[in-house]
């Protein structure tokens, strides 16, 4: 990802239009592939001499923010360690210790100087270490002394469709609303990217439009109370999966700059923007997984399944995280998994399979991804809350409960 000073747009009117590289131009092939080979000659190197290294040999051209924004994305794609041996910590701890007690031996000295070298010295000695190891490995914990371990290596091309991405995503973060008009996709697609929509944990309402059309209204970061960073990383790490469909335009509300002036940003397929997503499944937070796997473990009774369908409420879409089968009366309920959430969208939400769910279901919410401060009293006995991961003896309780009772 870029950070925000790495992010190049100019305006036309009130439109943000991200500067994206021409993936087919050889002076940028070039520029990327001599940065990929400059990260695998740095392999063994601190982080440090990789950024004096690159600053020496792109700093002083023009368009230093290119460079700068293509570094970050290959420094992404880097493993950093902090270099073996004794433990910093360790080390200052035992160099300031020697520090003090040499101060006070010659304090009534007179003419008597602190010498750095003896005390470096007499914790070498006592380490059995030499002083320049001591010295190395004084802040060998500082971010910019770590060891450059591995390097995911890539092609030009490739960096360089990232680099348009990401300066899309750059603007995203900072976006108040975002609507998307999906079309002519298969329902296979619709579901995967209504389940990418719900593991990302993004607040969004689906409604159908003309035939073949789906329009998508989601929260940008700035519109909520709180959580807007990881918020906003969510749904810019949602734009991949966006740019896997064939036909979408997307349209953003954007508060821009230091004074939030507001601005549009317009993204379409005819862009040519890159996905760098592999078709390979759908992103699963890990707790979730934990979940499904405790699940599977603990619950003899119940089977939970990931494949349930795309469920019609009306004129909206819902698509279930989970179908809950009892194993020996075969009844099933459908189970949703919030990810970050408002009071009234959830009471909406509820509403809308209250009238239209022909089974029975629950809605799982985490307490820590709530986005205002409304109070979670009087909650429906559809609605089961957790902190860090749904528990699943409480489910299945709660999934019992309403095979037995009136689930609506």
């Amino acid at each position: 990802m870029l950070t925000g000073k790495m992010v190049r747009v100019r305006y036309a009117r009130d439109r943000l239009i991200p500067l994206y590289l021409d993936v087919r131009d050889p002076q940028w092939h070039d520029v990327g592939e001599q940065l990929i080979a400059l990260f695998n000659a740095m392999i063994g190197q601190s982080r440090e001499q990789l950024e004096t290294e690159a600053d020496e040999r792109f700093g002083d051209l023009p368009q230093p923010q290119i460079y700068q924004g293509l570094a970050k994305l290959l420094e992404d794609r880097c493993d950093f360690e902090t270099p073996p041996g004794q433990p910093p910590e360790e080390l200052r701890d035992a160099v300031f210790q020697a520090a003090t007690a040499h101060r006070a031996r010659i304090r009534d000295e007179p003419g008597a100087m602190f010498q750095r070298d003896a005390v470096l010295d007499d914790v070498a000695g006592r380490l059995g270490l030499s002083r320049e190891a001591i010295e190395a490995g004084l802040f060998a914990d500082l971010k910019s002394a770590q060891r450059l371990v591995r390097f995911r290596a890539t092609t030009a091309e490739r960096l360089l469709e990232r680099y348009n991405v990401a300066l899309a995503q750059g603007v995203l973060l900072r976006s108040s609303k975002v609507e998307v008009v999906i079309r002519g996709e298969s329902p296979a697609r619709y579901r995967q990217l209504f389940r990418q929509i719900k593991f990302h944990r993004l607040i969004c309402e689906a409604e159908p439009l003309a035939k073949g059309e789906c329009l998508l209204r989601l929260d940008g970061p700035l519109s909520l109370f709180s959580a807007t960073q990881k918020y906003g990383l969510q749904l810019a790490m949602f734009l991949p999966t966006l740019l896997l469909c064939r036909d979408f335009e997307l349209k953003a509300d954007v508060l821009w700059g230091a004074e939030r002036r507001a601005k549009k940003l317009i993204l379409t397929a005819a862009d040519g923007l890159v996905s760098h997503q592999a078709e390979t499944g759908m992103f699963v937070p890990p707790e979730i997984s934990m979940f499904v796997e405790l699940f599977r473990q603990k619950i003899a009774d119940w089977e939970i399944s990931e494949e349930a369908d795309v469920v019609r409420l009306g004129d909206r879409f819902w698509a279930p995280d989970f179908q809950l089968t009892h194993r020996p009366s075969g009844q099933t309920v459908l189970l949703d998994v919030f990810g970050f959430w408002r009071r009234s969208g959830l009471e909406r939400h509820l509403a809308q399979l209250r009238e239209h769910a022909d089974r029975p279901f629950l809605v799982a919410v985490s307490t820590q991804l709530k986005v205002d401060e409304a109070e979670l009293d009087a909650l429906p006995g559809n609605v089961v809350t957790f902190r860090n991961m749904p528990l699943p003896e409480e489910i299945v309780c709660r999934a019992e409960e309403l095979m037995r009772g009136d689930w609506n």
